[in-house]
């Protein structure tokens, strides 16, 4: 499935009324990028070029544009898709400029994660001192930042990991304890760690594996916050299997909640200030040549990564999905 990634030269063309043109420094890899891939998310129109996050300098401005020049380091994540390329034209509304004190490479890999996570702590359930949290891929990209977030607002967080090399990490990050999913049954000690209460929130991004042992896990009211399914769809669930314990499902999307551009502005900014304060560290653990993007996602899909994987563009051209 991943040869079907397809490194092509491609006209990049000029940047019309609103746009701007960006040569892009460094690419986020994301599992949403996988989705589309794989056809779990269906694009707008075939072929098309993936990626969803990126950062690097404006090349060109389109007629009329006032707010951003040609030199400035800017980051995007989410729509449009597109990323897989070492220059694209991009809306300006939808870019963000990255403070002098951040590295690219670091703007790349945090912009979508460090989003969703904001979002996800601050916005969708709102993390508070005392809360008992539930993280799943806790040393995976987001997790690692929901791990160092939700720590640093005075939750007590527990991670599921998938091997004890990702454990060590996890703790290193902030979690309190830490559950080795290949080993033990998670659920069972959760249960043990709040002494049978149950947690107050689950963020789970892997889905079909974990989406049931996660609404055991919920305490009364509780909310299962259902953000990926890197494992697969979950089955659906009866409404009756929520009123037992009066839960809360939502399936949030990052699209959904910077939807506008105050919304994204404050949510990037408060990101990146988060990475300024040591709040946020930012694990770039892996970096691929993005002309070995099928092997990121590879690696990526069978768990061999931890933290943000960044692809490092090559020369003008980019990536395509031809069906």
């Amino acid at each position: 499935m991943h040869q079907v990634l397809k490194w092509e030269d491609m006209e990049v063309g000029e940047p019309k009324e609103g746009e701007i043109r960006v040569q892009n420094k460094a690419i986020g890899l994301n599992f949403i990028d996988v989705y589309y891939r794989n056809g779990v998310y269906k694009a707008s129109s075939m072929p098309f070029t993936p990626g969803m996050e990126a950062a690097g300098v404006v090349t060109a401005v389109g007629p009329g544009l006032t707010g951003r020049k040609v030199g400035d380091l800017v980051a995007y994540a989410g729509n449009p898709m597109g990323s897989y390329a070492e220059e694209q034209i991009l809306p300006a509304d939808k870019v963000v400029p990255v403070p002098p004190s951040v590295d690219p490479v670091i703007a790349a890999s945090i912009m979508l994660k460090g989003m969703t996570a904001e979002f996800l702590v601050r916005r969708c359930f709102k993390v508070e001192p005392g809360h008992m949290v539930l993280i799943h891929a806790a040393a995976g990209g987001v997790g690692s930042l929901l791990s160092q977030w939700t720590n640093a607002l005075g939750a007590t967080v527990i991670g599921t990991v998938s091997n004890k090399e990702k454990a060590a990490q996890a703790k290193d990050d902030g979690c309190h304890h830490v559950i080795v999913s290949e080993e033990e049954d998670f659920t069972a000690r959760v249960n043990e760690i709040t002494s049978g209460k149950g947690v107050d929130v689950v963020y789970d991004s892997v889905g079909k594996m974990t989406f049931q042992g996660s609404l055991a896990c919920l305490k009364a009211r509780g909310y299962m916050v259902s953000f990926g399914q890197s494992s697969g769809t979950p089955e659906p669930v009866p409404l009756p299997a929520l009123g037992a314990k009066s839960l809360f499902l939502t399936r949030p999307s990052l699209m959904q909640y910077n939807a506008t551009r105050d919304e994204l502005l404050k949510s990037a900014g408060e990101v990146f200030a988060n990475v300024a304060s040591g709040v946020l560290r930012v694990r770039v653990n892996h970096k691929y040549p993005l002309s070995q993007a099928a092997l990121a996602h590879a690696d990526l899909e069978s768990r061999k990564t931890s933290g943000s994987v960044v692809l490092i563009p090559d020369s003008v051209a980019q990536f395509i999905l031809p069906y």
